[in-house]
Formats: structure tokens, sequence, C-alpha cells
């Protein structure tokens, strides 16, 4: 499975980038995120709840961060176990451009899906990525963006 797209943070770069790199700001941003506990500079680890169709399970995983080039890009690179619902692996190659004051955020996303979870569909499976990433972000803007940027822009709306 494969997803990419970017978001527009009205945020300075080193401000999202210190964001996605601290613990609680994930932990309230990642749909589901029931823990999530800082290892090292680079490696988390994380349980998560996730509901895809008919099944609901808790996925006990890692997050390690790769290729990092502060604040401008890295590669998260995560595994979880989710029992008999089945494993996800994959990686995100994420990149932030700054411009006005205002952070691009853009992602591609490589995954790859086992167990019960696997035979319930790639559409499904898909929108459901589709949906928890729109989620996570709307999360991480709300914990981040100045209040009064997003007053402004949803007045733009």
């Amino acid at each position: 499975m494969n997803l990419a797209g970017e978001h527009l943070i009205r945020s300075p770069k080193l401000a999202v980038w210190n964001a996605i790199n601290d613990p609680e700001v994930l932990r309230e941003a990642i749909p589901g995120c029931q823990e999530l506990h800082k290892k090292s500079e680079t490696e988390f680890d994380a349980v998560v709840q996730v509901k895809v169709g008919p099944l609901k399970a808790n996925f006990k995983g890692s997050v390690r961060l790769d290729d990092i080039e502060k604040p401008d890009r890295c590669v998260i690179v995560g595994e979880g176990q989710g029992g008999v619902a089945g494993f996800a692996k994959g990686n995100a190659q994420v990149e932030l451009i700054e411009s006005q004051g205002a952070t691009l955020i853009r992602y591609n996303v490589h995954a790859a899906i086992g167990g019960k979870l696997a035979q319930i569909g790639s559409r499904v499976v898909q929108g459901v990525a589709t949906r928890l990433t729109l989620q996570f972000f709307e999360n991480l803007v709300a914990r981040i963006e100045p209040a009064d940027a997003r007053e402004r822009a949803e007045g733009a709306a």
C-alpha cells in the first residue's frame, strides 16, 4: 500500500520538527494511540488501537527515525503486531519545507500488512489509512499551530 500527500501547517519549520519529535505531541496526534514512549532520540515504542472494518485490535510496535537531516527530512520506519489481527510494517519519507513562516509537510508512505487485516480488502484498508492520516494532521495542527493562524485559515475557507 502506498500513500502520499502534503499538508500545510502555519508554524515555523523548527517548531513543526520539534513537535513531530515530541512524544507527548505525537501521543495526542496519532489516532487511537494508547501509549507512546521515547526509548532514545530516534526510537519510540507504541500501542495503538485501530479499527479496520470488523477488526479492532491493539497494535504494539516500534518506530525509528532514520536518515535524519534536522529540520528538513527524515524517514520514519515502523512495525506493529496486532495479535490475531495481523501485522503492519512500513516506512514514510517525510520532508518539511518552510515558506513565509508556514511549513509544508510532504510524505510518501509505503506499508505492508498481513494476517486477518490483509484479508479485509485493499480498498477498505487504504480508506482507513487515508482517514487516519488526515486525522493525524488535523490533530497535529490543533496541537502546534497558533490559534490565530487556525482562525484565519478557517475564516478564509
